[in-house]
């Protein structure tokens, strides 16, 4: 065949041409020793997951090039650029290479053939491993819809009921929060509205695994800091309205308020509808509040100026026309959360013990004299950090170097955090992405709460999955519970979770069902948030490889669900879940809303992507062009 010729060298040149399937042949000997190489991983790996796995390692071979420039060249040429190659590597390209032989004058022997899942089948894979874990799926959508349960859902039934008869395809238990008595609530519920919609949902259960959180802090104040709401003039447009008891653990106030003061019972008989009481607050300011209305259980009242009031404050009651005077103090307050504001530059002392953490403190000049401490719930860490590392608090707001690691103590050197100052409170994340850590994968409450699990999950997520050996380990105590095995979902939500991610999936394929979750608010936090579009699509490729389907969690249209209106962002964002075979919402007051919203933007994007694919269909936008 002649060669297309022009001034240049050209990429049709026969050269040129002979040079890339050099290239390429040599990337695919690479790929098909991969698996040789493997072969003590494939031989523990399930027969349904046998083929896939295979195609996991030809991939993994594939990826351990540069092929970018390889890519210019063969789009030049018209061919593919291996760019969607993922569920069928091998398949992909041999047939490149059969084309680029087909290109040259010499034309080559046809390279020795090796099994290869083709196009149809790597889809058809993936299609079938979706099926099995999540369930099939027969509402017309691709990606199926997981939604976390609120505690609510365990005595709500029409809330389960209407999740399910909008589109919820999978039920998200979390066991870090309620207990068994409470998931068994909803797992019943959840079948009543399967038995009444005749359709079908999977149900999955998180365990909770290790929590490094900060530990508890003394207790703030005990006042209340009552605000009537103000306009931007700053003139009053509604009172604060106040609820008076004599006991609010047994008297709650029937509906919504801005304040409760408990005060004596006797006292509060002799109030009647308009009467006054006036009180000085904590900087000596007098104020009044009104009677509006007196009930057996309590009375409400307004005021329509800001006050600091605590226990002990004396309260007057002034009835109008009347010339006696009654009073009594306000009983016991609840303390006020503390926490520890920090600056860029500040030091933080973090502890191995859970003694109350403090702010810092200060001489008359503002000098520090203590620097702030705060405890850790998980004190053995302390063994595995060091000085140089990084570290996160409260998903990522508070950030710092550790500058120094003693027997009691951490000195942590806060680096980011904004320059007013940001909050740390008690029992807020505390991630190590730096720090080779030997936590456990599964804690003391994982496997009591596991035989639970294991009798009524279909599925269940391993919590800050680092490694084949806590994948390994959960496989373990799931064989010791009996016959009935849930699938294995893997929560990558740390740096080293996502570094160890291939080995980890040989290990999870040794099982007929499998899965993959992209927890993307600890794993920002671990890898940064500016790499976290970065590592989510390197998920969705090894996994795609993997025939492994993959949910897409954390914060999907989380305002909308939280507050009732979503944001732009938001809704780009649960777009582009549609590259993966489940999307997550989180629980909210307005999670029915999410599923509709979310269910509509999912059937759209499913005619118009495909994975990496752009689907060509028809575009209406064309035609509003003149011919």
């Amino acid at each position: 065949m002649a060669s297309r010729k022009s001034n240049n060298n050209t990429i049709w040149e026969s050269n040129h041409i002979a040079q890339l399937i050099k290239e390429l042949s040599v990337i695919r000997e690479n790929m098909i020793a991969a698996p040789i190489i493997a072969q003590k991983y494939l031989d523990k790996v399930h027969p349904d997951f046998y083929e896939s796995a295979v195609n996991l390692l030809h991939y993994l071979a594939l990826r351990r090039h540069d092929l970018r420039s390889l890519q210019c060249q063969l789009s030049e040429l018209g061919l593919s650029s291996l760019g969607r190659a993922e569920a069928h590597v091998l398949a992909s390209l041999d047939k490149v290479l059969h084309i680029l032989h087909s290109l040259t004058d010499n034309i080559q022997a046809a390279a020795e053939k090796h099994p290869a899942i083709n196009f149809a089948k790597g889809q058809q894979l993936l299609k079938e491993h979706t099926d099995t874990l999540l369930g099939k799926n027969s509402s017309g959508r691709d990606v199926r819809i997981m939604v976390t349960m609120p505690s609510e859902a365990a005595d709500d039934y029409t809330l389960v009921h209407n999740l399910l008869k909008q589109g919820m395809n999978c039920m998200r238990i979390n066991c870090a929060h309620d207990d068994s008595n409470v998931w068994f609530k909803m797992i019943q519920n959840l079948k009543m509205a399967e038995q009444s919609l005749d359709t079908s949902c999977r149900i999955v259960m998180d365990l909770a695994g290790p929590k490094l959180r900060t530990g508890p802090m003394e207790p703030g104040a005990a006042v209340i800091h009552i605000r009537p709401q103000r306009d931007a003039y700053g003139r009053v447009v509604a009172p604060a309205r106040i609820w008076l008891t004599t006991d609010p653990a047994i008297t709650p106030p029937p509906s919504q308020t801005d304040a409760v003061l408990p005060v004596s019972g006797k006292w509060l008989q002799r109030l009647r509808k308009s009467d006054i009481v006036s009180f000085q607050d904590t900087r000596e300011s007098r104020r009044y509040l009104k009677i509006m209305d007196v009930t057996l259980t309590g009375c409400w009242a307004e005021i329509t100026q800001s006050a600091y009031i605590v226990s002990g404050t004396v309260l007057h009651h002034e009835r109008k026309g009347g010339n006696s005077e009654r009073k009594t103090s306000v009983g016991v307050l609840p303390y006020t959360e503390n926490s520890i504001t920090l600056f860029p530059g500040d030091l933080l002392l973090l502890t191995r013990d859970l003694k109350p953490g403090r702010p810092a403190t200060r001489d008359s000049s503002g000098k520090i004299l203590t620097p702030a401490h705060i405890g850790c719930t998980l004190p053995e860490v302390f063994n595995d950090i060091r000085s140089g590392e990084s570290i996160r608090f409260d998903d990522g707001k508070i950030g710092g170097i550790i500058e120094k690691v003693e027997a009691e103590h951490v000195y942590v050197r806060i680096t980011h955090a904004r320059m007013q100052g940001e909050k740390l409170r008690s029992d807020k994340g505390i991630n190590l992405p730096d720090s080779n850590l030997h936590l456990t994968a599964l804690t003391q409450q994982d496997l009591d709460d596991l035989p639970f699990v294991i009798q009524h999950a279909d599925v269940v997520e391993l919590s800050f999955a680092n490694s084949a050996e806590d994948v390994a380990l959960l496989q373990q105590h799931m064989r010791k519970l009996g016959e009935r095995q849930p699938a294995i979902v893997l929560k990558i939500e740390t740096r080293r979770g996502f570094e160890n991610l291939p080995d980890m999936l040989l290990t999870a394929m040794r099982a007929p069902m499998c899965g993959v979750m992209i927890a993307r608010g600890d794993l920002a936090v671990e890898c940064g948030f500016e790499r976290l579009a970065e590592v989510q699509e390197e998920i969705l490729w090894i996994c795609e490889a993997a025939h492994i389907p993959v949910i897409w969690a954390t914060q999907v249209l989380e305002t909308l669900a939280k507050e009732g209106m979503p944001s732009r962002a938001e809704i780009t964002d649960a777009a582009m879940g549609h590259r993966s075979e489940c999307v997550m919402l989180n629980k909210g007051p307005y999670v029915l809303n999410a599923v509709q919203v979310l269910n509509d933007i999912l059937r759209r994007m499913q005619s118009h992507q495909s994975k990496k694919q752009s689907m060509l269909r028809e575009l209406q936008l064309a035609h509003t062009f003149p011919d």
